[in-house]
């Protein structure tokens, strides 16, 4: 009975851990995918399928959406308004949603037709090695960056680089949040809309790969005996999300990407050592 107890205990503890992982790594530009495969590389780590993963996922979906609640909700209520009651006033919140429509769909369309021949072919702990140090380059150039492009000034031609920059993440060990971040500095945002911009962008990303999953969810047989722990690992997933990217929005409004391109000379380093 007492060797039944600790092996539960164990099992959690686990869960836990991956779930805080995942949470931590997402939000912050230093690829929560790369740290994914560094991690079950180096210590023989083996995670039950996709439906763990899209778990995990999810909860830093919820903490993002709960961050940036507020935007969320005056953007729709907006655009509503634009286009059910002809508000001009609210013509800006909807060319905006319409931007980030823009830059998911190029993101969308890159994804079905390579993500799965880049996973197959990418995913390994060189790759992201090589990607990391190329994140961290472009981090440290953009580390002092303060553009004048405000939510209303974004362009069509702003989103589609951006979608394009979100699309090049695809790459394990290119982060999402650091490719899009740095897209946007570099086309002149203001850190705060950058910011903005880029998780923003992640929620309707997100929400597509979790419908899309579903069908694969509802066949997987691994979540009924696994029910406690993977709720356990995605809300372990979504506080760690959380206080990582209320932390991360500091940093760069204050303007500190360089901690972040540190990290990333000095794993990438390692690894690539390592590895060759």
């Amino acid at each position: 009975m007492r060797l039944f107890f600790t092996q539960k205990l164990l099992t959690i503890m686990q869960y836990i851990i991956l779930g805080l992982f995942q949470g931590v790594t997402e939000p912050l530009p230093i690829s929560s995918s790369g740290h994914t495969i560094l991690l079950k590389d180096m210590f023989h780590i083996s995670t039950p399928g996709l439906s763990f993963e899209v778990i995990l996922h999810f909860g830093s979906l919820l903490a993002i959406i709960f961050i940036y609640r507020h935007d969320l909700i005056t953007i729709v209520h907006r655009s509503y308004l634009f286009v059910m009651k002809k508000d001009e006033t609210c013509r800006n919140s909807f060319f905006y949603l319409m931007h980030l429509l823009i830059a998911t769909t190029i993101t969308g369309v890159i994804g079905v037709f390579l993500e799965d021949s880049i996973s197959s072919q990418l995913a390994t702990s060189f790759t992201v090695a090589i990607a990391l140090l190329i994140t961290g380059l472009f981090l440290f150039h953009v580390r002092h960056k303060h553009g004048t492009k405000d939510d209303e000034q974004i362009t069509i031609k702003d989103a589609i680089i951006i979608g394009f920059a979100q699309a090049f993440a695809l790459i394990p060990g290119i982060s999402r949040s650091g490719a899009t971040l740095v897209a946007a500095l570099l086309i002149g945002f203001k850190r705060e809309a950058a910011l903005r911009f880029s998780f923003l962008l992640f929620i309707p990303v997100s929400v597509g790969i979790n419908i899309l999953s579903i069908p694969h969810m509802l066949t997987d047989t691994t979540i009924q005996p696994l029910f406690i722990p993977y709720v356990i690992a995605l809300l372990s997933a979504m506080f760690a999300t959380y206080l990582a990217l209320k932390w991360f929005q500091k940093m760069v409004i204050h303007g500190k990407l360089a901690v972040f391109s540190v990290y990333c000379f000095i794993v990438g380093t390692i690894v690539f050592i390592w590895k060759f």
